[in-house]
């Protein structure tokens, strides 16, 4: 029923109302509100307890918000102030879809309501209702014709539909209007015309798009990107002189810029290696200094040119000490002539500056300093870390150390060295000391951190964190407070391991919450780049937007999640004190006492814990309060806690998974393990058909992938122990494995994978596993195949066989106890420095232990291996 209007009192501070919303003056607001309502004539008024309720949620009232705004829409359901508040609470609990329903509502009661429209459009834009949202700026700009935002935004919204021409033409009729001299140079004008280009380059208009920067040109900020634009434009058009002669200005502005050069030779098409080398010797005449034109050559020359420029670039940058060298030479070592080169020039520079300073004995000049010698060992000990000689790389560095002992760079690399032989504690006491000797230095710091967390320190890590987070609050709530998102990811690995599943699913949540409030932000630029005219940053932020969770710190989370859920659901957690009773009637008299003692000294450990972590809580909950009060910011209320042993206890661990697997689906469907995640959770569900889709994506991208193969012969066996499929089903299923097993039974496919396979340990192992699983009989069979070490093995490192390790200890082989000491000792001759291959030295530290610090690690020792 439509409210009675408001006589000239009321609607004054009805008006007063909206002003202290708009101010954030709440409280005010509500004074105001309490005015009117307490009047028994105005106390039923829709729109002031639609505002009320407005109000209260901007101070957190949550449920009393929606109450009274709920109230109001009922008591005036015909009014666009009732339903665009409701909208607008709905927007604020990030229920964008309910919002924009209500917006809809909104301006069938008041079609021409600008504010409406605007936050219509908003939520379009957001939810990239792109349709829609050029309905919605197309009534803007009939409202506002001569407001530029209309313009813009509804142009926008054509070239986001890749409708280009339509764009253009808006575009171009809104530049007519701007009133700006030809010689003056005004920032947001400029924006525009690039802006303009951009979309010219989109829509394939290379020649419009060259003639309209060479227009404009004296207009464009922007002077390095007018040229960028023209030189790809030209080459586009094969106007190959012009492009060069581009290229060659840009290379003068800046001679270490790789895509210049790239330019360059598009341009000039050399047709013989000599004409390509000429090109760089040019620059490298010009710019002495420049490091580009004397590396990229070394790319694409070999034998003795490879070498006389190699001897040349080693020299200088060895002669001037230049640390970051292996890196610029890292991506060559693909070529194993080069690599050989590489070795055979830096070894000898290391013998000869030993016995007479200089890089070659048959040389008379002047002497190297003694600080040459300590970057070729440097240089040496990267590069045999690189081949996996490992015994030599530490024999390097442990030499250079010794020459100067205080060299960040030496302990750094010592530690990195540590950390590719799989000793993870004793990497992160290297990195620790070479953070020790520069505590100010916050990249050391965060390594330091990185490998004590991967080491499973998770406290000292925390601790090192610490010297450079905020006072007064916990290192762990700061570094969440400043999305600090490698180390969350680390975290979470680093609980994994441990088998603390409520921790590590805390940071998984906690950076799934990050990238919710990143794709959020988004709403503080719809309406600030249209005005700022920072269009082409916009449009890119929109286009990173749609694919944000493609980002490896989403994925890695996610995978861990999802992980940790899938084990949650084979072995769920049991109830600790039903687990005790269970034990405790099978122990003496003397052993229940010394149990009951200890269980009480840890319930009283765990109370104090409780009991420091509450205060902290309360004093942090105490801080955001004076803080949310002094900044009278609009909030949504408080978000749900996350806490541990909620997350690890819940009904469905399955259903949480496929929350983490939907985003890696949708944007991350090119990796092979988003589809073999997404098999494990459907395998446990038993939903055949979705296996199916996820057994043939992966199958499309590697067919030969080891993890699955094990997918695949669980699946086929899964669906021929099934026998109640529905016929259609059983069909579908029929006829799409035919395709992939060719009738063959599982026995045959898998020795045929194995046979197909038979120099790789990781599709040795799947294999092995798969012989086990389908005939339990050739335990001694698949146990052999699984630890073969011979020399025909190709991919024996440290990664693999802690692999092969772990599969002999977590059970899918069965008890094979002598068979994993033996495998273990093999192991330990091949890479003495690998602690999970290290024989056990007393009861706590056994191979197991080991195992669970360190070998489930193995992903994390795959970089540079």
């Amino acid at each position: 029923m439509p409210s009675v209007p408001l006589p000239p009192k009321e609607s004054n501070l009805f008006k007063r109302i909206l002003k202290c919303y708009e101010q954030k003056q709440y409280k005010n607001g509500l004074k105001f509100c309490k005015m009117i309502l307490s009047n028994p004539k105005f106390a039923e008024h829709g729109e002031t307890l639609a505002m009320k309720g407005l109000t209260l949620n901007c101070l957190g009232k949550k449920e009393e918000a929606y109450e009274f705004v709920r109230k109001g829409l009922r008591n005036d359901v015909k009014s666009h102030v009732c339903w665009h508040v409701y909208g607008l609470l709905q927007r604020s609990d990030k229920k964008y879809d309910e919002a924009i329903k209500c917006y809809r509502n909104a301006l069938k009661l008041d079609k021409d309501n600008l504010q409406i429209l605007r936050d219509l459009s908003l939520l379009q834009i957001q939810m990239r209702d792109l349709e829609g949202y050029r309905e919605t700026r197309y009534q803007l700009l009939q409202l506002r014709p001569t407001q530029r935002a209309s313009w813009i935004g509804y142009a926008i919204a054509y070239h986001l539909l890749k409708d280009y021409d339509m764009a253009l033409k808006l575009l171009e009729e809104f530049r007519k209007t701007q009133q700006i001299p030809p010689n003056k140079i005004d920032y947001e004008y400029s924006e525009l015309i690039l802006y303009q280009n951009q979309v010219m380059r989109e829509a394939d208009l290379f020649q419009e798009s060259l003639e309209h920067i060479e227009t404009y040109e004296k207009q464009i900020c922007d002077k390095l990107m007018v040229e960028e634009i023209k030189g790809e434009m030209l080459l586009k058009l094969g106007r190959l002189k012009e492009a060069g002669e581009v290229y060659k200005e840009l290379i003068e502005r800046n001679a270490e810029n790789w895509y210049y050069y790239e330019g360059l030779e598009k341009a000039l098409q050399p047709s013989t290696l000599e004409e390509r080398l000429q090109i760089y010797e040019e620059v490298s005449k010009r710019h002495p200094r420049a490091v580009s034109p004397r590396r990229l050559p070394l790319n694409f020359v070999s034998g003795e040119k490879f070498r006389e420029l190699l001897d040349k670039f080693l020299r200088v940058n060895f002669s001037k000490g230049c640390p970051p060298l292996f890196t610029t030479l890292k991506s060559l070592y693909y070529n194993p002539e080069k690599v050989s080169t590489i070795q055979e020039l830096v070894t000898g520079y290391e013998t000869s500056l030993k016995t007479c300073d200089l890089f070659s004995t048959c040389e008379n000049g002047e002497k190297e300093p003694p600080t040459t010698l300590l970057w070729v060992r440097y240089f040496l000990a990267q590069h045999f870390d690189k081949l996996g000689q490992c015994s030599l790389a530490l024999d390097y560095i442990n030499t250079a150390i010794a020459s100067t002992p205080t060299l960040i760079e030496l302990f750094y690399l010592k530690a990195k060295i540590y950390k590719h032989v799989g000793n993870l504690k004793e990497a992160a006491k290297w990195m620790d000391e070479a953070q020790s000797l520069d505590t100010a230095d916050r990249f050391i710091n965060s390594k330091c951190a990185k490998y004590m967390l991967r080491a499973n320190m998770v406290k000292d890590a925390e601790e090192m964190c610490s010297k450079f987070t905020r006072e007064g609050t916990s290192a762990m709530e700061n570094l969440n407070e400043m999305q600090c998102m490698w180390f969350q990811t680390e975290c979470a690995a680093a609980y994994q391991r441990l088998g603390k599943y409520g921790d590590a699913l805390k940071k998984c949540h906690e950076v799934e919450r990050h990238f919710f409030e990143i794709t959020d932000d988004q709403f503080d630029f719809h309406t600030y780049c249209m005005r700022k005219m920072t269009l082409r940053a916009y449009v890119d932020l929109l286009r990173l937007e749609d694919v944000l969770r493609k980002h490896a710190f989403y994925f890695k989370a996610a995978r861990s999640a999802i992980e940790i859920y899938l084990k949650l659901h084979d072995n769920p957690l049991t109830n600790e004190s039903k687990e005790q009773e269970v034990n405790s009637e099978n122990l003496s008299a003397k052993e229940l006492k010394k149990m009951l003692s200890k269980q009480r000294r840890a319930q009283k450990k765990a109370k104090l814990e409780e009991e420091r972590k509450h205060a902290e809580r309360e004093r942090q909950q105490k801080n955001q309060k004076k803080k949310r009060d002094e900044e009278e910011e609009e909030t949504s209320g408080p978000r749900e806690e996350l806490i541990p042993e909620k997350l690890e206890r819940v009904e469905n661990p399955l259903e949480e998974a496929i929350k983490f697997l939907i985003p890696l689906k949708n944007l991350i469907g090119d990796e092979i393990e988003t589809h073999l995640l997404a098999f494990e959770i459907y395998f446990r569900k038993g939903k055949f058909l979705l296996m199916l889709q996820s057994v043939k994506r992966a199958f499309a991208i590697d067919s030969n992938n080891p993890w699955l193969h094990e997918c695949l012969i669980k699946f086929s066996k899964a669906v021929s122990d099934h026998s109640n499929l529905p016929e259609i089903v059983s069909k579908v299923l029929t006829q799409e494995m035919q395709k992939i097993f060719v009738n063959k039974n599982l026995e045959s496919f898998n020795e045929e994978f194995l046979k197909h396979n038979a120099t790789s340990v990781q599709h040795q192992l799947s294999g092995a596993k798969m012989m086990y699983f389908l005939d339990k009989s050739r335990q001694e069979k698949a146990i052999a195949v699984a630890t073969r070490l011979d020399k025909n093995m190709r991919d024996k490192n440290v990664k693999t066989l802690t692999k092969v390790f772990e599969a002999l200890l977590d059970g899918s082989f069965g008890s094979c106890h002598t068979q994993c000491e033996e495998y273990q000792a093999a192991c330990h001759k091949l890479f003495p420095y690998t602690s999970a291959f290290m024989p056990a030295t007393n009861e706590d530290d056994s191979s197991i232990a080991s195992v669970n610090h360190t070998a489930i690690n193995h992903d994390l020792l795959s970089n540079e291996i």
